[in-house]
């Protein structure tokens, strides 16, 4: 009985043994630093495929148009036809059509705004992990973690909030920080919410306990 008793409480101590080991190996590292609270500066808006464009020809509204941006990217428009405008910003996609339209009109001065936006991938901001609907959403300006998560209707009960981390590229670098989803979700700090940028990966990882 002694015996058995033994082998039990070893068995016991053992799976508790692995099970921290495997929770030190896939837990995250230690980050060095917060998420920043303030952004130096707002990312001008990329336009991406499902877009909805208004351009505008000063003094030809023959030429004006509301356009949708077709799965390819492109945009057709009167006189010119196709023309790329995923991975542009508006300003840039203005240009663009002004040029092509010097064959046809003098000094066109041609305005793009963005209607509907969906935006490119490679802007969407990510959620993953132990999100209760995972998924990529829409960048839009002024975005925060709060208005990520909202998105996509919080976080489980089995998420680790104060572990959740952003991955971010900047300058081509990637960089990762900490963001505590326990403090602004469940106990309304919000000191905790800070603003996201384009491209954005909010990774939530899963709690052991």
């Amino acid at each position: 009985m002694k015996n058995i008793f033994l082998k039990t409480v070893f068995r016991c101590a053992f799976a508790v043994g692995v099970a921290m080991s495997l929770a030190a190996c896939t837990s995250y590292p230690e980050l060095s630093e917060d998420a920043p609270t303030t952004l130096t500066s707002a990312p001008e808006y990329v336009i991406g495929a499902h877009d909805e464009l208004q351009v505008f020809v000063w003094q030809n509204p023959d030429l004006s148009v509301t356009v949708p941006v077709r799965p390819d990217g492109k945009v057709s428009t009167p006189l010119i036809g196709d023309i790329q405008a995923a991975e542009k910003t508006a300003d840039q996609l203005a240009k663009d059509i002004a040029v092509r339209l010097k064959d046809y009109i003098v000094d066109p001065v041609v305005t793009v705004s963005v209607t509907k936006f969906a935006g490119p991938y490679s802007q969407q901001v990510r959620i993953v992990g132990q999100a209760v609907q995972p998924m990529a959403i829409s960048f839009n300006d002024k975005m925060t973690v709060l208005d990520a998560m909202i998105a996509v209707g919080g976080i489980t009960e089995f998420a680790a909030g104060n572990r959740s981390i952003i991955v971010r590229y900047e300058n081509g670098q990637k960089k990762t920080y900490r963001v505590r989803l326990d403090d602004l979700l469940l106990d309304g700090d919000v000191s905790a919410n800070v603003p996201l940028l384009p491209g954005d990966i909010i990774i939530i990882p899963e709690s052991w306990f």
